[in-house]
């Protein structure tokens, strides 16, 4: 009965066929309750300056579905009829950016906004067509079109939604309205080809569901465990993206739980396929996990070194204990192990050179909280990334992974100054006294000169 009520009050005639009529519905404020001055003034501007112009503008997508849900937007997207270049001219503080699909990047203060021009069909009797690879992967897409064609190109329903802030309506030509508070996440046209189009858009659907409590649609929902391999496909750079959305989207235990439903956790990163059969490092990353979701819905700010350093850990320490058991010394084997890890993990993430400097940092601090004698202890919490080894350490021991005393004692000796340090400190062992080498005199080598 529900159902049936929403269907009628959004319009959901054609359920199994969205966008069979060419006009959108137009839903007013009273029944969609975004307001523009729910917006932030960047995309408010961004949408007046370009209708000032004579041109069609609205904020679409992520923006419109999340205020619709009660979710503060990260970001704002907004969708117009004018072409990257006229929209440059619109504005002073822009660029064009994108090979794939060129767009906008509209500065406003501290905002960043992304302009697209309304995309068209690949197949327009214009003759203009999409590249793709031989899986059917998009691959440069600089065709445009109008705002019927650009909604059908977008992946879900719930995201191909235009708000305009000037009269509070939105346009929805594939009830993304309905679906939205049917809690269903549906694609857009056949969902075989939408992923192969794209395969993260498999990805996707896994994060915006877990993030917005939806469940997956039938049909939409099939293919995936399927497809799941086009995902090897994808460029790391790409992929790295959007699983740093995935895991900081304030819902990364439910998105790693749905993508083992999926089937998609296998192959996707090497990591995943260990940690998540081992009890020991599934309990670390789900504690990490937990504490990152916790961060963001908090409003705090997360650390992407700090993550991705939890997520590989285990598989670092695999192979540091292998290479400690065949002989090797304690610190150069955490740096064969480093290196390992991280260049495996290229093949499928293009991490950055900054975020792989941050899981380093915090890594290499780790066998320096065993050293709690003498000076060491003091050098190593003047340390730059002190802080973010230290929080690593409490989560090594809430995981059982090491000794809870280490993780206390370097929270009593944090708190504590002067004399209650030195009392901390632990008696030096024999063998911690180093030999120091003698120097060598520096000689020119050239012989005495005779009187």
């Amino acid at each position: 009965m529900i159902r049936k009520l929403i269907s009628r009050v959004f319009g959901r005639k054609h359920a199994g066929h969205p966008g069979k009529s060419d006009a959108p519905a137009v839903i007013p404020v009273g029944q969609h309750g975004i307001r523009r001055d729910a917006l932030s003034s960047g995309s408010r501007r961004t949408v007046e300056t370009l209708q000032q112009h004579g041109y069609q503008a609205f904020v679409v997508g992520g923006a419109v579905r999340d205020l619709m849900a009660g979710i503060s937007p990260k970001d704002y997207d907004v969708a117009t009829n004018a072409t990257p270049e006229q929209v440059r001219q619109c504005f002073r503080r822009s660029r064009i950016i994108g090979r794939r699909f060129q767009i906008v990047h509209v500065l406003m203060g501290s905002e960043t906004i992304e302009v697209t021009t309304f995309r068209g069909h690949h197949d327009d009797q214009s003759g203009a067509r999409a590249q793709t690879d031989a899986e059917g992967r998009v691959l440069r897409d600089n065709v445009f079109g109008n705002q019927l064609q650009d909604a059908a190109r977008r992946d879900f329903t719930v995201n191909a939604l235009y708000y305009d802030p000037s009269n509070e309506t939105i346009l929805d030509y594939h009830h993304g309205v309905a679906d939205l508070k049917q809690k269903t996440l549906r694609m857009i046209g056949d969902p075989v080809t939408r992923y192969r189009e794209d395969p993260v858009r498999m990805l996707r659907a896994v994060r915006l569901a877990a993030k917005l409590g939806l469940s997956i649609a039938p049909d939409t929902r099939r293919p995936i465990r399927e497809l799941g391999t086009l995902i090897e496909n994808v460029p790391p750079s790409r992929l790295f993206d959007e699983m740093l959305k995935l895991l900081t989207s304030g819902y990364a235990v439910r998105c790693i739980e749905q993508l083992r439903a999926e089937g998609l956790h296998r192959g996707l990163l090497p990591l995943l396929d260990v940690i998540l059969e081992q009890p020991l490092g599934e309990r670390f990353v789900m504690l990490a996990l937990e504490n990152t979701d916790r961060r963001v819905r908090a409003g705090k700010p997360i650390s992407p070194g700090f993550l991705f350093a939890t997520l590989l850990w285990h598989e670092v320490l695999g192979k540091w204990e292998a290479l400690k058991a065949a002989g090797e010394r304690p610190i150069p084997a955490l740096f064969q192990a480093m290196d390992e890890v991280l260049d495996v993990q290229a093949e499928k993430l293009a991490i950055t050179r900054r975020v792989a400097t941050d899981i380093k940092d915090i890594w290499i601090l780790q066998p320096r909280f065993e050293q709690r004698t003498g000076k060491r202890p003091y050098s190593l919490i003047e340390q730059a990334r002190y802080r973010a080894g230290y929080d690593f350490l409490l989560l090594r021991a809430e995981s059982g992974e090491i000794e809870q005393d280490l993780a206390d004692w370097w929270t009593r000796f944090a708190d504590a100054d002067g004399d209650e340090r030195a009392a901390l400190l632990l008696p030096a062992q024999p063998g911690d006294a180093k030999k120091r080498r003698r120097r060598k005199r520096k000689t020119n080598g050239a012989a005495p000169s005779a009187d």
